[in-house]
């Protein structure tokens, strides 16, 4: 059952936020910290393992709400010029992902144990010959890490192809990398899973101990529409710390 909770609790908190940062972005610091993660053990999960399921209707829901109670995320082009006054004409260079468009929706698919997110867009771009205004997708897989100095799961969005629609062979030259870039450099890295959210570090009154948890490991897998996730906690015994009691409630007025 505690297995069941974590898992439950962990994989509603991280898969929203997940999928958030995946289309919202965060500036990119450095070079991507840990290493990949590799599928279960053909041997079985070890003991202390907790498992997550997040499901891909779930990021496909979670992204739907981004699009209709917030706004498109926009990233200015990187390389672009973009930190220039806007123009006179309005053209900023800028990149807005669209829910829909170029004959695809943006979402999220688990399929061939990657996890693989098509993405529609439209953009601008303010060259010195004028404005170039374009529509297009690009498909990008997520590649996952995990951070054991910071017991934290890492993700690497990388941009694959960029595809624009109708733009000539010399925009498409210029524009096609800026997106791209844009893309990787503005997201990466993700990070997934904080170690804080992991770490355990219950009271057991009864036992007058505390039951601590260390992240030592994660492993993953897509199966069945379904991003797999498995924690390796290493589990010890530690000084009992009381839990906080609550005030009581104040009187009814």
């Amino acid at each position: 059952m505690g297995r069941l909770l974590i898992g439950l609790i962990i994989g509603l908190l991280i898969g929203g936020v997940a999928t958030f940062l995946l289309f919202v972005g965060v500036p990119r610091a450095g070079s991507i910290p840990g290493t990949p993660i590799l599928p279960p053990d053909a041997n079985g999960v070890p003991p202390g393992t907790a498992q997550i399921v997040l499901r891909q209707d779930f990021f496909n829901n979670v992204l739907g709400t981004i699009f209709t109670e917030m706004n498109a995320p926009s990233f200015a082009l990187t390389g672009a010029g973009s930190q220039q006054p806007l123009p006179p004409d309005g053209c900023s260079s800028t990149i807005t992902v669209l829910p829909e468009g170029s004959g695809l929706r943006t979402g999220v698919s688990f399929a061939n144990n990657r996890l693989e997110s098509p993405m529609a867009f439209t953009g601008s771009y303010s060259s010195p010959f004028g404005c170039a205004r374009f529509t297009g997708w690009a498909n990008s897989v997520m590649e996952l890490r995990f951070d054991a100095a910071t017991q934290s799961i890492i993700g690497q969005l990388n941009v694959e192809t960029v595809n624009l629609d109708g733009v000539n062979p010399i925009v498409n030259g210029i524009v096609t990398p800026l997106v791209q870039s844009t893309l990787n450099s503005r997201v990466n890295p993700i990070k997934i899973i904080d170690g804080r959210q992991l770490a355990v570090n219950a009271p057991i009154a009864s036992a007058n101990a505390n039951l601590v948890a260390t992240v030592t490991d994660a492993r993953a897998e897509v199966k069945d529409n379904a991003l797999n996730l498995f924690i390796v906690y290493d589990l010890s015994g530690g000084a009992f710390t009381p839990p906080q009691q609550q005030p009581p409630a104040a009187p009814p007025l």
